[in-house]
């Protein structure tokens, strides 16, 4: 299935939700991956360790050299903010390529305040990408409320920054970068999409030289519009907590909203979001669809029905598409704007 811009999906079905875990988690932690094995010959290249992973099925014995098809770097320090040293993973293509691998950067969720690069809806789509020859990083990022936004973007920001500077090391494509996340996640990589240096998003982690722009991005069921009365009544504590909004006027609210970045040069977007979601309203989707499409943007939305929040099945049949199919919905997206 090849997804094209501006074009509203709306797929149905039913299934039965089970929410039950705090906001923060419920923000965007829910797929984990598997605990990794025992390294089978653990290398170390500086401070990075290359171990068998269970998620890709790959096994590392042996000489590594810096580009192997399907190797996992794990805890790859990619940039410092408040003197925190930041890790990313490094998945590697598992296919052989003479091209530049393109790049999906993926960003936990977690309420901005809890999550792990390790998990999270999106992590399961990651054998997929690599499998097609995608080279993707999952980032950690400072986490509220010991460090407060804007620490979260600037992170990601940097993120991006470091990997085009050591585009020749990891044989990846500086210009087709794509990012995903779901739930806070996406809302991180939404605001990685629209809002350009002139945001005072790019904080000062490092990669000066290099730009922090994305040419693809999948947001799945973030908040995009924090000020809307639907998510800040809601969610009060945890604006004050994350932004340090006195109120769901703050004006903090609208400069951390990806919908006030919106212009018609935003990149290409793919939105994901269930029908039955209770934790971030679909409406919040629904604008940013709305929005992106009168600005120009080319832009796609999926309505996962019988869905609740990070695609919990809610309803009384199954959810359609199949969390399968999403990954592959996904993957196509991709394959259509960064190949």
């Amino acid at each position: 299935m090849r997804l094209k811009g501006a074009s509203l999906l709306i797929v149905s079905a039913f299934l039965l939700l089970t929410l039950g875990c705090s906001l923060g988690g419920r923000l965007g932690v829910r797929g984990t991956a598997p605990t990794a094995a025992p390294a089978v010959a653990s290398p170390k290249a500086g401070n990075t360790t290359l171990t068998q992973d269970p998620l890709l099925g790959v096994n590392t014995s042996g000489p590594l050299d810096p580009i192997q098809l399907g190797i996992v770097k794990r805890d790859v320090s990619y940039c410092t903010g408040d003197s925190v040293d930041l890790k990313m993973d490094i998945y590697f293509p598992k296919t052989a390529s003479n091209a530049l691998a393109p790049v999906v950067v993926y960003v936990h969720g977690g309420g901005w305040s809890a999550g792990d690069k390790a998990g999270g809806e999106g992590i399961v789509d990651i054998p997929e990408l690599v499998t097609r020859g995608y080279l993707v990083a999952s980032v950690n990022y400072r986490l509220a409320p010991q460090y407060p936004f804007p620490a979260q973007i600037e992170d990601v920001k940097c993120a991006v920054r470091f990997l085009r500077a050591n585009a020749k090391a990891y044989h990846l494509d500086p210009d087709r970068i794509g990012a995903m996340g779901g739930g806070a996640g996406g809302h991180l990589v939404s605001l990685l999409g629209l809002a350009d240096e002139t945001a005072g998003f790019e904080g000062a982690g490092g990669y000066d030289e290099e730009g922090s722009d994305v040419q693809a991005v999948v947001d799945m069921f973030g908040p995009i519009d924090l000020t809307a009365s639907d998510f800040a009544g809601p969610h009060t504590p945890l604006l004050q907590q994350v932004f340090g909004a006195t109120s769901p006027q703050d004006p903090v609210l609208a400069d951390a909203s990806p919908v006030t970045y919106i212009t018609k040069d935003a990149p290409p977007f793919l939105i994901l979001h269930g029908d039955q979601d209770q934790v971030v309203p679909l409406s919040q989707s629904q604008e940013f669809y709305n929005k992106l499409k009168m600005a120009g943007a080319p832009v796609t939305l999926l309505v996962v029905k019988n869905a609740g929040y990070d695609f919990s099945p809610a309803g009384s049949g199954p959810m359609r598409p199949t969390r399968a199919n999403i990954t592959q919905i996904i993957a196509e997206f991709f394959d259509q704007y960064l190949r």
